[in-house]
């Protein structure tokens, strides 16, 4: 299967429907992929072109096939917790933060897809860097080039729960 716009356009409403029906959809909301990047797995803002249009964007490298489609999953439920939540949406904000107090876990775990937020975190932790390592491998340079290998910090889900 493709993995494009419509893809994830198709996961949204699917998730949607099944576990968001009690979320009025107040404006637009569009999802596509962006940049690759090594540590932002998605995120939810408002077109700054439509102000009232929340626009999802999830990471370029779960394009690729070895990306379980769990982890794409579980990334869009995770936005659409965001705009549940009132953030980056026209619904009232629920907390001052949006990470706050273990809300995500809770969320997952509310609406019947804890299995799946522990599954996501378990895939990210044991395979994650080695996707970030062979996306990022540094570029073949000349040799009167001095190249510096760089260690990649750890994203936030691998510094505990």
């Amino acid at each position: 299967m493709v993995r494009d716009d419509k893809w994830l356009q198709e996961i949204l409403d699917k998730i949607w429907d099944n576990y968001f029906n009690d979320v009025p959809q107040v404006n637009d909301v569009r999802i596509g992929f962006g940049r690759r990047a090594k540590r932002r797995l998605g995120s939810i803002g408002l077109d700054r072109g439509h102000g009232n249009t929340s626009v999802i964007v999830i990471n370029s490298v779960f394009k690729r096939q070895d990306v379980p489609e769990f982890v794409v999953e579980a990334t869009i439920f995770h936005e659409l917790t965001h705009y549940a939540h009132g953030f980056n949406s026209p619904l009232e904000q629920s907390n001052a933060h949006p990470h706050a107090g273990g809300v995500m876990r809770r969320e997952f775990d509310e609406r019947g897809l804890l299995d799946l937020y522990i599954q996501q975190k378990r895939w990210l932790k044991l395979n994650w860097p080695s996707i970030i390592e062979s996306e990022f491998r540094p570029k073949v340079r000349l040799k009167t080039q001095v190249t510096k290998q760089t260690k990649i910090p750890k994203p936030f889900w691998f510094l505990g729960e």
